[in-house]
């Protein structure tokens, strides 16, 4: 199939009525001809569901690797970000919503351009597929890593993690790093204000863990997530379940799309941070000015590991893999 003709979806079945379903992901949209599924990603043409933003990029920008956020893969390089005109949640605070909940303009980019374009950018290690709703790019996410991985490059998602095992099966293998987007630990917020559901996320977490660099951003929202009980439920989940080296970044919100609730209070997120730290070796608190709480420090000996002064960085106090001081295993990825 020649990349400028339409692309068959993966993971659906054909109904009655030339309706289908698509399995990608958990929301199991049953579609009519002529119609799109939730994420609008996916649409049924004839009874064939069709992959409807294959090749289409909303953005291209080379982007430090510390924007996504992960911290503790490849400190201080860059990734060639693109993302789809598509996602799966309907985040009344999305931050990206101009184009993740309407249909923008989009530019066309084959997967040979895409590792072309990222093998010549400057300190670019590889892709990483963000901004939306990277899953739902699903096909052509598939065929590109693969395809960077070919190159030598590496490939990151940036994703909310609501897609179902097998697909996921299929791409993790090759998948580097992902930066999970745990909203809440309350089912209810996830139903109410995201148009999703808490538990597939979890299951996402625990499927991927030991394949990739899993790094966990929580947007603390005033009044609806931030309270500490949800905090330390987060962090206890995070610590039980995925490790206790696990990197978590608080994340600051600020109104944005159909919410008008106020910035998150500095003084929230310090405590969230300090909470944090009770438990998980790696805290990080994103979307403000301190750089102090976005600096990586040796959780045995306190030395100063990577220095972050906005997205200027410094690898400072590791020799391979350890700290420099007291000789504690570090997990960073610094090369290789």
């Amino acid at each position: 199939m020649m990349d400028n003709q339409p692309k068959e979806a993966m993971f659906y079945e054909r109904l009655d009525g030339g309706r289908v379903r698509c399995n990608l992901c958990p929301h199991y949209c049953q579609i009519a001809d002529g119609k799109v599924g939730i994420c609008r990603g996916r649409e049924n043409r004839g009874g064939t569901l069709y992959a409807s933003t294959y090749s289409e990029t909303i953005a291209l920008n080379n982007d430090p690797i510390e924007k996504k956020p992960l911290y503790h893969f490849y400190p201080g390089s860059y990734l060639l970000s693109i993302g789809p005109n598509a996602c799966n949640f309907s985040c009344q605070f999305c931050q990206n919503w101009e184009i993740s909940q309407t249909r923008v303009p989009t530019s066309r980019l084959t997967p040979q351009a895409a590792v072309e374009f990222a093998k010549s950018s400057r300190r670019c290690i590889g892709l990483s597929f963000t901004y939306t709703e990277p899953l739902m790019w699903f096909e052509y996410l598939l065929e590109t890593s693969k395809l960077a991985r070919d190159y030598g490059l590496k490939t990151t998602l940036v994703t909310n993690g609501f897609i179902n095992p097998e697909p996921m099966a299929m791409l993790l293998p090759l998948i580097d790093a992902i930066n999970l987007d745990i909203k809440s630990m309350d089912d209810e917020f996830y139903r109410k204000v995201c148009g999703a559901r808490l538990q597939p996320v979890l299951d996402f977490a625990r499927q991927v863990k030991d394949a990739v660099a899993l790094e966990i951003t929580n947007l603390l929202i005033s009044g609806l997530n931030d309270s500490p009980e949800q905090i330390r439920k987060l962090v206890d989940w995070v610590c039980e379940n995925l490790g206790p080296g696990t990197p978590l970044h608080f994340s600051r919100y600020f109104p944005r799309y159909k919410m008008a609730r106020p910035p998150t209070p500095m003084r929230t997120l310090v405590e969230a941070y300090d909470m944090a730290r009770q438990k998980l070796k790696f805290v990080y608190v994103g979307n403000i000015i301190d750089d102090n709480l976005n600096c990586t420090y040796c959780p045995s000996c306190g030395n100063l590991l990577v220095d972050r002064v906005g997205y200027t960085v410094k690898v400072v106090g590791l020799s391979d893999g350890k700290c420099k001081r007291c000789g504690e295993a570090i997990p960073i990825i610094t090369s290789g």
